[in-house]
Formats: structure tokens, C-alpha cells, sequence
């Protein structure tokens, strides 16, 4: 809830600000608020989705792929990796970067899945 609370108070000045300089085509460039949103580390990620899988939060996609195993989410793994390959192929730099986000989420679930902590992949860097 905190990092909700968050969000929207920064969510909300930008957008004061963007207004203020007039919006799109009047001195804000288009994509000026996106850009400037928080963005989440991969230690963040890795740190949050521990906290859903030790809490069990119901609803939970990250609780309902690690209750579906390694199997599961090592074929989710395989997929996104596959999708962002096509992306990069052929859809530009936007998707690629959404795809490989979304393969990097499903890598730490597997990670999750597997009992392996940041620091044990890191030291195979």
C-alpha cells in the first residue's frame, strides 16, 4: 500500500508539471510522464516477489506459477525468451524491452521456484 501511495504522489506532480508546460505539442514532449515514472530494480523485483511467495498473497499470479512448479514456469521462461527474440526481430526496441522484462520476471520466479537466492546467480556473472 505504502509504495501504492507512492506512485500516485509522484504520478501526480509529474502530471502537474506536464500540465503546466502545456501537455503534448505545447513545450512537453509526447512521453515526458512515462519517462519520468519510478522504475523497479531487478533487486526490487527479486525482493517483492519473495515477499508475495513467503506471504502466499491470494491472487497472486507469482504464488499461482510457483504453486504450478518448476515445469510450469520453466516453460513460461522458454516463451518469454522465445517472444522477446521475435520482438527484437521484428517490433522494435518498445516491445523487446517489454518482452525481456517479462522474461526476466518469469527467470525469477524460476529462481524462486529452484530455492536459489540473487546472490547465487550473481556469482556465476
Amino acid at each position: 500500500m505504502a509504495v501504492d501511495r507512492r506512485l500516485s504522489h509522484h504520478v501526480g506532480r509529474e502530471l502537474s508539471r506536464w500540465l503546466s508546460a502545456g501537455g503534448p505539442g505545447r513545450g512537453a514532449p509526447v512521453g515526458w510522464l512515462e519517462e519520468s515514472l519510478p522504475v523497479k530494480t531487478f533487486e526490487e523485483l527479486f525482493a517483492e516477489l519473495q515477499a508475495k511467495a513467503a506471504a502466499g498473497t491470494p491472487g497472486s499470479g507469482t504464488v499461482a506459477a510457483l504453486d504450478k512448479g518448476v515445469h510450469f514456469i520453466g516453460k513460461k521462461v522458454v516463451e518469454e525468451a522465445a517472444e522477446s527474440w521475435m520482438a527484437a526481430e521484428h517490433e522494435g526496441p518498445e516491445r523487446t524491452a517489454e518482452e525481456i522484462s517479462q522474461l526476466l520476471y518469469q527467470v525469477q520466479v524460476l529462481m524462486l521456484a529452484s530455492g536459489l537466492e540473487l546472490k547465487d546467480v550473481y556469482r556465476h556473472l
